[in-house]
């Protein structure tokens, strides 16, 4: 595995930073906790940044590379259906792209908004709709999820079958998830070393006392290792490696999550810092497709049968 970015790869993310940098300031004040930008969303559309996937040169690699830089902005971005599911099924899909597993219609679904498509993947195969505004059941305003999220109230009695693998589809969300748990695990961490390193109590900043320099140290062990194997299950195609990713991204999530609101302490406990954009986005990811206890089964049946 190639531990450096190659040429394209460097120069595709350096665009993405120049397109994204009006939306890297986070909005404090009379903004929803699901910021969106129909602006940012329509750019990477127009610059083709969502079908990286198709082009040779560049791969599942380059799409799982996206995916996690884009996770790191304050705004979410249907990016990880997109960019890497949506080329293995048709990738003239229409967007957004909500991913759902068969059977489990009353989740929340991100991005499900009406015109998106809903794609089911299950032991009957892979199959998409789109979405009405009948079909559709709003969040609770209060309800903080991080996404837009909408419920399914209904699914039309005909789908549109694709002649695809659906363990194949499977194996991608699960690679794209990881990817964007792990952009999401970055800018959390970025966000906390920066309070820390400015808050200051008796007379020093709360990062220099080693107790809290332990704990960073460890949670950026764990995020590094989310990134490391988010690329390594896109770069393998691996069933196991992709459930192996997913599950220590899920099973991360859990733990720096707590770590860093604590070390805010009471603006940990606030909407004043941002941090909240990105944590609760990430305990949204780690109830999906069934948590890390499921990805633990998906990577022991993957790697013993």
């Amino acid at each position: 595995m190639q531990l450096s970015l190659n040429e394209d790869q460097t120069q595709v993310l350096d665009f993405i930073d120049s397109l994204a940098k009006p939306y890297a300031t986070v909005p404090m004040h009379d903004v929803s906790l699901a910021l969106e930008s129909a602006e940012l969303d329509e750019a990477l559309v127009e610059n083709g940044f969502l079908d990286v996937m198709a082009v040779e040169e560049l791969g599942p690699v380059m799409a799982a590379l996206v995916i996690e830089k884009l996770a790191r902005l304050p705004f979410a971005v249907e990016a990880a259906a997109s960019a890497m599911v949506r080329p293995l099924i048709d990738p003239e899909l229409p967007r957004p792209l909500c991913l759902m597993e068969e059977g489990k219609a009353r989740k929340p679904l991100r991005f499900l908004r009406p015109g998106a498509t809903v794609v089911v993947v299950g032991p009957s195969g892979v199959k998409s709709f789109t979405a009405t505004e009948n079909m559709i059941a709003p969040a609770q305003e209060d309800t903080l999820y991080g996404y837009p999220v909408a419920f399914l109230t209904s699914q039309p009695d005909s789908m549109t079958s694709h002649d695809v693998d659906a363990a194949e589809i499977l194996r991608a969300w699960r690679v794209a998830m990881a990817a964007e748990a792990a952009g999401l695990l970055g800018a959390a961490l970025a966000s906390t070393v920066t309070y820390v390193s400015e808050r200051k109590q008796f007379g020093r900043p709360l990062a220099t006392f080693q107790g809290m320099r332990h704990r960073l140290a460890e949670d950026q062990v764990l995020t590094n290792t989310a990134y490391w194997m988010a690329m390594r299950a896109a770069g393998t195609g691996s069933q196991a490696d992709a459930a192996m990713a997913l599950h220590h991204a899920q099973e991360a999530a859990k733990r720096v999550c707590y770590d860093y609101h604590q070390f805010l302490g009471g603006m940990g406990m606030t909407l004043e810092h941002p941090l909240h954009l990105w944590t609760y986005r990430l305990k949204l990811l780690t109830a999906e497709l069934g948590g890390r206890g499921a990805q633990g089964l998906a990577a022991a049946e993957a790697l013993w049968g």
